[in-house]
């Protein structure tokens, strides 16, 4: 029996980042962290909705490890699967991408801020 698309992956939902959160996107960024995972996004992005299947003919891994990587980003909210017969189809998610840039606006911002009262306080 073949494995799942979510093998090896937790049962749990994704916890959403709020946006304007001071606290990092840790789920996301340990998914983007790995560069096939990246990959596999970037694949999903460009030619979703897509199974594991689909995936591992056009990239350079088994589809076990496809599977896997699915499940990591899937426990990120980066894709969705959709049930659809005996396929399981993902598409990409763009929220969590959103939180990511607009935590790292923020943090950019805090940064500017310090920076500046730095500057003003040597003078």
């Amino acid at each position: 029996m073949p494995a799942s698309p979510d093998a090896g992956a937790s049962a749990g939902p994704a916890v959403p980042v709020r946006a304007g959160s001071r606290e990092p996107p840790d789920a996301v960024f340990a998914a983007l962290a790995d560069p096939t995972r990246r990959a596999i996004l970037r694949a999903v992005a460009e030619d979703g909705p897509v199974t594991a299947t689909a995936l591992a003919g056009r990239l350079p891994v088994t589809r076990q490890a496809v599977a896997k990587h699915l499940g990591l980003l899937r426990e990120a909210g980066l894709v969705a699967p959709e049930r659809a017969g005996r396929e399981t189809r993902f598409t990409a998610v763009g929220a969590p991408l959103d939180d990511l840039a607009t935590w790292a606006a923020d943090a950019g911002r805090r940064w500017d801020d310090r920076l500046a009262r730095l500057r003003r306080h040597l003078g």
